[in-house]
């Protein structure tokens, strides 16, 4: 105790510079574990929602009400509603959030859906009764979850159940997939994670050059080794305690505006995002132990051998010992690239499932450990220029190698982050869409108006449109021959298909698909009534002449034997048993943008994303988020590293720029230094990064078994996120250099 007061009273007696040190460490101490709260409450707030889910999933059994589920798209969103339906008197199950069941003709809903359906009256479709409550809270997933519960009666129930009671184990309506979870879980380590260690021990060093000396000399007056330590320890674990204090407070408060405006896709209530003792006790331990760890290593050179840290004795080269952890990582990585290049699939089985996160780990190590020794050989050889500005900073890279991982680390596990991050955005779209180049939906003729079919033809992302439609028939258990027809024009079968040949404009035409069978129903000669919109009949006779196109899979255009031209109907009218296909591109920013838009101008039409189910498109959605919450973590630590070492690299090296000013080197000259000292360790190391990230991310998808092994639309994007860090260190580093140096620098030196 009374070396840690000594520690403080020679902290709080140095000066100004000692506490603005203090507050500095621990400002970025509490930036650190606001970040490190973040990221280990983001499992918190999937699970607490998933726990409610699963707490409301009707299960079947022996009661006196009925029930029936439907699940639809509304826009973009999923619609949940739960119709029940009492059979006799009695008592009845009671989901969270509700007091009660809803009567014939009530409805209970989210606040979210209530807001709807006060605002646009045309969706009271969607929920057919009387609004008599609201569902609270913890009977909701989130805030923006759309949910009913409509009460009818039994006769009005296409498909009952007996309802026995809700909750379940688990819900299987998971907001993220448990698989996708652990990916994202390792993926949120690698781009903030990492960097957060980095950016923590960046923090506890702050001044360390300055620490060593005034250590040193409390060692040479008599101070024993241990005594000495627990002096640094003590000030950096103090500095660290009140951030981590401060960095929990700041996060609670973030959470608290954040819960109200929510991400893309993924909205929580603000005792989701509180942490737990657990996470408390993480940042409150473990940021303190890690301060000690560093302020430990750190100053035990100066405990060991004082009278060198005193004289600015010749400096030992960085071990190179962190290299070798490159060869292990880029040789699994790199093995799997081979394997790809060579035409062989390693994917499935356990072992890539370990592998592969093994070597990325190694490979960031590497980055981490391996930066010092190779940017030291570097500078030797660069050092021999002509040139007076690229030689003094090469020196100075040369003796003070360990810079550059406090300078350079962050941004380069960050661009080696984002690497990774683009593999898994990658995977997870081949998972979670078709591969299809377009997108179908289908809404059903029978559910829109006139005004609402030319409006959806309309939307934002649409590219055309056509209609679908089986021939009518009198009853569904008719056995009279049947068959499906598709109204187009060839320009619009041209787009809706992967291939077409031989078609005609102004002309019923045979369809022949060359993945289907012909249909025996539709022989030429045959002929087919189908049923318009104005009542009437339009009777197609099956021609001789046919058209063959390559259908998509799935498509609305797999399987139909008629191609019927648009001028064959009516002026305005449809085919009233049909469907309205509209088409557009298959980004998931574009079909949630064409679900938005169909959702507000039919809401009660039953809109079907084809081989889209809107769950995985929810989930992708998240997912998205998350990673790019990680990714801006990932950019604030980062960039918070390289401003705090840089601004502190300038502050201790004052005395050496004095130095060099007094012997007459320009301003101009001593910028340049301090630029490249800067941009050396950091274009190495960001190189480094590209490459080593770009095979990292193939492997992963390699092993991943989609369709694409290699990301190259994602390479350039690193490069010039590279170029762009690069200008701006450069630019933010030309202030550090003062114009007007005090010398008594050297004089208190």
């Amino acid at each position: 105790m009374n070396t840690f007061v000594l520690g403080m009273r020679l902290l709080w007696g140095s000066g100004r510079r000692g506490r603005v040190r203090f507050l500095l460490m621990a400002m970025g101490s509490a930036l650190g574990v606001a970040c490190l709260a973040a990221v280990l409450t983001i499992p918190s707030i999937l699970t607490a929602h998933d726990a409610r889910t699963a707490a409301r999933e009707p299960r079947p059994g022996a009661s006196n009400v009925l029930y029936q589920e439907f699940r639809d798209p509304y826009g973009s969103q999923p619609l949940h509603r739960v119709f029940v339906a009492r059979t006799r008197p009695g008592p009845t199950p009671v989901p969270p959030g509700l007091d009660r069941l809803p009567a014939a003709g009530e409805a209970i809903v989210s606040p979210k859906l209530g807001k709807i359906l006060a605002a646009n009256p045309r969706t009271a479709g969607l929920v057919p009764g009387r609004v008599t409550g609201t569902i609270a809270p913890d009977g909701l997933g989130d805030s923006e979850d759309l949910y009913a519960y409509v009460g009818t009666t039994p006769a009005k129930l296409t498909a009952p159940e007996e309802l026995g009671s809700f909750g379940a184990s688990r819900t299987w309506r998971q907001i993220v997939e448990p698989s996708t979870l652990d990916i994202l879980r390792f993926t949120l380590g690698c781009i903030v994670l990492l960097p957060l260690v980095i950016f923590l021990s960046v923090c506890a060093r702050l001044s360390g050059e300055s620490r060593a000396r005034r250590l040193a000399a409390l060692r040479l007056v008599g101070l024993s080794m241990k005594d000495t330590l627990r002096v640094n320890a003590g000030e950096s674990v103090a500095a660290a305690l009140v951030g981590a204090v401060v960095g929990l407070v700041g996060y609670l408060g973030v959470n608290e505006v954040m819960a109200r405006v929510g991400l893309p896709g993924l909205h929580w209530y603000p005792a989701d995002g509180r942490p737990s003792w657990s996470t408390v006790a993480v940042c409150l331990l473990g940021c303190p132990t890690l301060a000690w760890g560093v302020g430990q290593f750190s100053a035990r050179q100066a405990a060991l051998a004082p009278i060198s840290v005193r004289r600015t004795g010749e400096r030992r080269p960085p071990k190179k010992f962190g290299m070798l952890l490159l060869v292990p990582g880029l040789g699994i990585i790199g093995g799997y690239c081979a394997l790809s290049i060579a035409g062989k699939d390693p994917s499935g089985g356990s072992a890539s499932s370990l592998l592969v996160p093994g070597a990325v780990l190694l490979t960031g190590a590497g980055l981490t450990f391996g930066l010092a020794p190779i940017t030291a050989g570097l500078a030797r050889r660069l050092a021999g220029t002509t040139s007076l500005p690229v030689a003094l900073a090469m020196r100075r890279t040369e003796v003070e190698p360990g810079a550059s991982l406090r300078v350079a680390t962050g941004l380069v596990l960050l661009v080696f982050g984002a690497s990774l991050t683009q593999g898994v955005l990658v995977e997870l779209d081949q998972v979670s869409r078709a591969t299809n180049p377009v997108q179908e939906y289908s809404l059903p003729f029978a559910q829109l108006s006139s005004h609402q079919q030319a409006q959806a033809i309309r939307t934002v992302g649409v590219q055309t449109s056509a209609m679908t439609s089986t021939s009518w028939f009198t009853t569904s258990g008719s056995r009279a021959p049947r068959t499906s027809a598709v109204v187009a024009t060839c320009q619009q079968l041209a787009v809706f298909v992967e291939r077409t040949k031989g078609c005609v404009e102004g002309t019923v035409l045979r369809i022949r698909d060359e993945n289907f069978a012909g249909d025996d129903d539709a022989v030429p000669g045959m002929s087919f009534p189908f049923l318009l919109s104005n009542g009437r009949k339009l009777g197609v006779s099956v021609p001789q002449k046919s058209v063959t196109v390559r259908a998509y899979q799935p498509s609305k255009f797999a399987g139909p034997s008629l191609l019927i031209p648009p001028s064959s109907l009516p002026r305005g009218v449809v085919l009233s048993q049909g469907d309205l296909v509209l088409l557009s591109d298959s980004d998931p920013a574009t079909i949630r943008a064409v679900l938005d838009g169909v959702g507000a101008v039919a809401p009660t039409s039953a809109v079907e994303p084809v081989g889209i189910v809107i769950d995985s498109l929810a989930q992708l959605t998240v997912i998205r988020s998350l990673l790019v919450v990680g990714m801006v973590l990932g950019l604030v630590i980062g960039v918070a590293a390289f401003v705090v070492s840089v601004a502190d690299r300038a502050m201790e090296r004052r005395g050496q720029v004095t130095a060099l000013a007094l012997l007459g080197a320009r301003a101009g000259t001593l910028r340049v230094v301090q630029v490249l000292q800067v941009l050396l360790p950091l274009g190495v190391g960001l190189g480094a990064a590209i490459v080593a990230g770009w095979l990292a991310e193939s492997s992963y998808l390699i092993t991943g078994g989609g369709a694409v092994h290699w990301d190259w639309e994602g390479l350039p994007l690193l490069f010039v996120c590279a170029l762009g860090v690069l200008l701006a260190a450069a630019v933010a580093s030309v202030p550090m250099v003062r114009r007007h140096i005090d010398p008594e620098h050297i004089r208190r030196d």
